[in-house]
């Protein structure tokens, strides 16, 4: 199977300016995901380390750490509204009119940087063995929240409405079992699903779980000093 990494990495950001490079104990944030990639193209699981940005200065620096970056994105897909979707599409037949044709599209996003080799390893060895799959997430395992703790806040009058009926009829969380959070870290998507329903995950997807304390996804201030506990040291 034919894979291609793809790296997103707009310019501008409004939690954090220049989120996607902003210094990570000593590296730029982008360099982990990039890394990472790199070191699947060394081990023959993946062909090509892309990014896509609209940004010189990014691609230029993506360029130095070891990836690709062939293309500009243009102004109409790298705004605040637009859908990851259209940059993946963009790439897509990018190298198509290259005549350069892929099996399946690997995501992995800047700002969640943590992410250990053999984990990835086991996300395309597990596509790799599930020939009907059409996507796979990485996920962690919640122990505590599901609906019985969550509540829907009233605007007008400050009260909350209950998501579950039983909230406060004692039935124990363990009761309703774990359930697994979507964490961003990876994303691998059959391009023929993606060209035929402009979707990244299936209702049906695979997926590998990873550490909670390895999902931090980096939105905001608090996220990156997180961040710097766990890889900084």
């Amino acid at each position: 199977m034919k894979i291609i990494a793809l790296i997103p990495a707009r310019s501008g950001s409004k939690g954090i300016p220049e989120k996607n490079i902003i210094d990570l104990c000593g590296k730029p944030l982008i360099q982990y995901s990039i890394d990472s990639a790199l070191s699947l193209k060394n081990i023959g699981l993946i062909d090509r380390v892309v990014v896509s940005t609209d940004c010189e200065s990014i691609a230029s620096l993506a360029t130095k750490l070891g990836a690709e970056a062939p293309f500009l994105r243009p102004k109409d897909i790298s705004g605040d509204k637009s859908k990851s979707i259209e940059f993946i599409i963009h790439t897509i037949e990018f190298f198509e009119e290259l005549n350069e044709f892929y099996d399946a599209v690997l995501l992995l996003q800047p700002t969640s940087p943590i992410r250990e080799i053999n984990k990835l390893v086991q996300a395309i060895n597990l596509f790799n063995n599930n020939k009907h799959a059409d996507s796979l997430i990485s996920c962690y395992r919640e122990e505590y929240i599901n609906d019985l703790v969550m509540y829907k806040s009233d605007t007008k009058n400050k009260f909350l409405q209950p998501l579950n009926t039983n909230h406060n009829k004692g039935v124990r969380r363990q009761e309703h079992g774990n359930v697994f959070i979507r964490n961003g870290s990876i994303y691998l998507t059959n391009v023929k699903y993606l060209k035929e329903t402009f979707q990244i995950i299936s209702d049906n997807p695979l997926f590998l779980e990873m550490k909670k304390s390895h999902s931090v996804n980096l939105d905001n201030i608090e996220d990156l000093e997180i961040l710097k506990k766990i890889l900084c040291g």
